[in-house]
């Protein structure tokens, strides 16, 4: 039996997890504070590999911390192009001796790995072996969200509250399975699928469809080679995190995202269309049960498996009559939870994951009590095709909010759509409602023909 230990969190955030291995309630130490002010960091060199609204916004942060002398982005996007404190530079995160040798080159001490697929990859383990020290999972540990069917194994084995489920290689297996079982139910690419390879059927043909999407027709590639289908649970979803040094686990602040494209959470599911922070379902109870029956046994099980787990897990959950069930592991920050979390932010960055790194179990972190709120502006056709290339106006006038950019460009001096999700329009208040109004506010400051978003945002907690 391995030992795993809850990380001693002091700040404000209002949400102090604090309790033994075995989650004994109320018996709660007062915590040490690790003070990160080491000259050693007191130039650091950063790199954030993505080129997402996740990275700009881990970027803008780095950007802001005293310990960093440079942060670089790779490839970036128009966004961290035109923040004076970030460069981009033009790596293509996949050929891993290019992203080694800039490296060495620009003596980088510290790289982030914002996306999945890089992590799933094995860029950690990459840089690692190079002597280059770098946050996030290995490629093993990253089958947490890279193996759907490893994920539920894994809550199988360790008892961690989950949807009953099963996995399947064959769609007339998995067919048989969906008619025992009969709708509503849920059908799931084991693979990475960019968070839109799962689908919500309320039929069984719906599920029926699927099946043949994911596993005959290949709509999302490789990743339907092996499918999950699972028990539909009800309840309220949310989005919990923690950072992981193998046998340490220390919470953060939890969020809640939009994962479906329309309003009223309607429609196919895509990489998540805004979130909002804190998210009122996490209560305390609810923190505590989190971390006693899923972060740390999830932990505990990677160990055991001989894959320790560090770097930053995203846990999502479905919260029903006061408990938690885990839908899904995730191995890198939220998109755009991480956008909604960053302008909360009021610690460094750089140290809090720096000291992370190094199994620090005492962190001092502190969070603007006001919660944060975050639209997605996407192009019109997403999650499907989009067109690309459109011109974006009025980012230079807007006021009251952050504008993190996610799929974005710069051609001819100008801003241009270079993806699906295009922006995230971030802002904060003294209230859920106050933070939407003033998110929505800077929406409608922006002009981009091309784009959409839901108004909805946030709706659970106005």
């Amino acid at each position: 039996m391995h030992s795993i230990s809850f990380g001693s969190v002091q700040g404000r955030s209002g949400l102090l997890p604090h309790v033994g291995r075995r989650l004994r309630h109320g018996k709660q130490r007062k915590s040490a504070v690790y003070t990160v002010a080491m000259s050693s960091s007191s130039d650091a060199s950063v790199l954030v590999i993505g080129s997402g609204g996740r990275e700009h916004a881990l970027a803008w942060k780095f950007g802001a911390s005293p310990s960093c002398s440079q942060v670089y982005v790779a490839p970036g996007n128009a966004g961290t192009a035109q923040e004076s404190q970030l460069t981009n530079v033009a790596l293509d995160p996949s050929d891993h001796k290019k992203v080694i040798d800039f490296c060495k080159e620009k003596k980088v001490s510290f790289v982030v790995v914002g996306p999945e697929q890089p992590l799933v990859d094995g860029l950690v383990d990459s840089l690692t072996s190079a002597g280059v020290t770098a946050f996030g999972p290995t490629a093993n540990a990253a089958q947490l969200e890279g193996s759907k069917a490893f994920m539920k194994n894994l809550c199988k084995k360790y008892n961690i509250p989950t949807a009953d489920y099963n996995v399947f290689d064959s769609p007339e297996e998995a067919k048989s399975y969906i008619r025992a079982h009969g709708a509503p139910i849920v059908v799931k690419t084991s693979g990475l699928a960019a968070g839109k390879g799962v689908i919500v059927a309320m039929t069984n043909e719906e599920a029926f469809k699927a099946v043949d999407d994911m596993m005959i027709h290949s709509t999302f590639g490789s990743a339907g080679t092996k499918v999950v289908v699972e028990e539909f649970l009800t309840g309220e979803e949310a989005s919990f995190f923690a950072l992981i040094d193998g046998a340490t686990c220390i919470p953060l602040v939890g969020a809640q995202d939009h994962k479906a494209v329309g309003e009223g959470d309607t429609g196919p599911n895509t990489g998540g269309m805004g979130s909002y922070s804190p998210a009122p379902v996490l209560t305390q109870d609810i923190v505590d049960q989190v971390m006693k029956d899923i972060i740390v046994p999830t932990a505990e099980g990677m160990i055991s498996e001989g894959c320790p787990f560090r770097g930053v897990l995203f846990a999502g959950l479905m919260i029903k009559d006061g408990k938690a069930k885990l839908l899904e592991h995730n191995v890198r920050f939220g998109d755009p939870e991480c956008q909604s979390l960053m302008v909360r932010m009021k610690s460094d960055l750089f140290e809090t994951l720096d000291a992370a790194l190094k199994g620090v179990s005492d962190i001092d972190l502190e969070w603007d009590p006001n919660p944060s709120l975050t639209v997605v502006i996407a192009a019109k056709g997403y999650p499907g095709s989009y067109a690309k290339g459109s011109v974006i106006e009025g980012l230079d006038a807007v006021t009251g909010a952050k504008v993190f950019h996610a799929g974005t460009a710069l051609k001819d001096g100008k801003v241009v759509s270079a993806g699906g999700r295009v922006l995230g329009v971030t802002a904060t208040g003294s209230t859920v409602a106050e933070a939407q109004h003033k998110a929505y506010a800077a929406v409608d400051q922006i002009h981009y023909e091309d784009g959409f978003c839901r108004r909805d945002i946030g709706w659970r907690a106005v």
